[in-house]
């Protein structure tokens, strides 16, 4: 998948006044924090910012380019008007892209259990992952098949399949899901 761009020009000033101005402009206020913990005000595309945001994950990485200069980063938050259907302000994650970041991911399952089919019951235990990995090799998301799972099986944290860049701090024997036999 390519990688998303946004637009991003820094701004001195701050402030309701300015931030309504920016939204009257098709404008949105936004706020970029690098590793270091120092930050940078900037505006963006409103209409730009929103259509990454509708097609990306948070563990996806986007290129933040502040004047014209390419950055590596997440969107970390955003405020959201629901009832205008809008963003109102974002904040942005910069990484150097070589240190680590730990992220937790909700498991989706896909397939319908073996052991399911045959009468069994589904059984989830663990809702999600903590992983760690680059920034750039995070998955979009975490999706376990347990389409093979038998009455009497589990499926377990080290059946996941990540790859050799990820690296999984959930512990390994943790189980998420079984088949239950049917009940008499």
């Amino acid at each position: 998948m390519e990688q998303m761009v946004i637009n991003a020009k820094t701004r001195k000033e701050t402030g309701k006044r300015v931030a309504k101005n920016l939204r009257a402009q098709g404008k949105l206020p936004a706020i970029a924090y690098n590793e270091k913990g120092e930050s940078v005000m900037l505006e963006i595309d409103a209409a730009e910012f929103s259509k990454v945001w509708r097609t990306i994950t948070p563990s996806t990485t986007i290129n933040l380019k502040i004047d014209g200069q390419d950055n590596m980063a997440f969107i970390q938050s955003t405020e959201y008007d629901i009832k205008t259907d809008k963003n109102l302000h974002a904040d942005f994650h910069i990484v150097s892209g070589n240190k680590p970041v730990i992220y937790t991911f909700k498991i989706h399952y896909a397939g319908t259990p073996a052991g399911v089919l045959q009468g069994g019951f589904m059984v989830k235990h663990i809702p999600q992952i903590k992983i760690k990995a680059l920034p750039q090799d995070l998955p979009a998301s975490v999706t376990a098949d347990v389409s093979a799972i038998k009455i009497g099986e589990k499926f377990l944290v080290k059946d996941l399949n990540l790859g050799d860049k990820v690296t999984v701090l959930t512990p390994a024997e943790d189980v998420i899901i079984s088949v239950a036999p049917p009940k008499k």
